[in-house]
């Protein structure tokens, strides 16, 4: 009988997206969704997707042309950049109490305000410490690049959480399309990585097939949370696919938040159509027995043939 202490979590990953870039509904929807995944699944931890606070402005061009931005483009990113929050923030303390009260860690998806500039980050939540850390994406992907910064490698957290019955996992977090760089997992594989939380936008199936390989490579737990999204979650007059077929239940981001182990295997989800929480119980001795065969940091790896530096300072 193994005299160890249990290592077994209860985790989410939420489905949902902004409210029309409000922030007071969107806070409301972050309670009303953190609490049901703590009554009803007795959540101990959450993930929620690519900019649930703030707003993933799909379809916007924002009036911009190579050589060329539009009067119309710079009042858009004026409401965007409204939307967005800084850190620290009462908006951050409300998160803070959420957390709190309900007991529950929280990964956010957010856009940071700072000055000017507009950053796609995650925040790090933690129920009795509250805000412990923030993540800013590495590599904001195509057009999202004329609206976000590039994060660098002073947000680059690994997160040592413990829960209210004392069990510890290291976290980690990776915004959409930056876990398609190799280094940075391989950064994160490097720190101990557990808990490997990805907030996303990303709804094609193909997604999948990502979180599995991320799961498999790093023996890791995966927790990928995706925005589901309709025409009417956005502001009146929003770019949509089709303008001449605008409808308020078109589907604008559809959705594919999962839940994977160490081995490739798929906990709970994909959730693919509508708003909602998955959850699942993990036992996080799961990533040792995975590194039993392919460990890629320890002894799967061949430092005498590769080198690796990151740049954290």
């Amino acid at each position: 009988m193994d005299p160890r202490p249990t290592r077994k979590l209860r985790v989410s990953v939420v489905q949902a997206c902004c409210q029309k870039y409000e922030i007071d509904a969107t806070l409301e929807k972050l309670e009303q969704l953190t609490r049901l995944a703590k009554d009803r699944d007795g959540a101990q931890l959450a993930v929620f997707p690519e900019a649930f606070i703030g707003g993933y402005p799909k379809m916007s061009t924002f009036g911009a042309v190579v050589g060329d931005r539009s009067a119309g483009g710079r009042n858009e990113y004026v409401r965007y950049h409204a939307a967005a929050i800084e850190l620290p923030s009462p908006t951050v303390d409300r998160i803070e109490a959420i957390s709190k009260e309900c007991g529950v860690f929280l990964c956010i998806g957010i856009i940071e305000r700072d000055g000017g500039t507009l950053y796609c980050s995650q925040i790090f939540v933690d129920p009795v410490q509250g805000y412990i850390g923030k993540h800013r994406k590495l590599a904001p992907t195509a057009a999202e690049r004329l609206i976000w910064g590039q994060g660098d490698g002073t947000t680059l957290p690994v997160i040592d959480f413990i829960s209210a019955d004392q069990v510890q996992a290291k976290i980690s977090g990776a915004i959409c399309w930056e876990n398609y760089m190799p280094l940075l997992r391989y950064y994160y594989y490097s720190k101990g990585t557990e808990l490997y939380c990805v907030s996303t936008v990303d709804a094609r199936p193909v997604w999948q097939s990502s979180m599995v390989h991320i799961a498999l490579e790093g023996r890791c737990f995966v927790l990928s949370a995706c925005q589901y999204a309709e025409e009417k979650d956005y502001p009146d007059g929003h770019a949509v696919h089709d303008n001449s077929a605008r409808h308020p239940d078109n589907v604008m981001i559809g959705g594919g938040s999962v839940i994977i182990n160490p081995l490739g295997q798929v906990l709970a989800g994909p959730l693919l159509k509508g708003e909602g929480v998955l959850t699942a119980t993990i036992d996080l001795d799961d990533c040792i027995r995975g590194k039993f065969d392919l460990d890629v940091v320890g002894h799967y790896a061949r430092p005498d043939v590769f080198g690796f530096t990151a740049n954290v300072a």
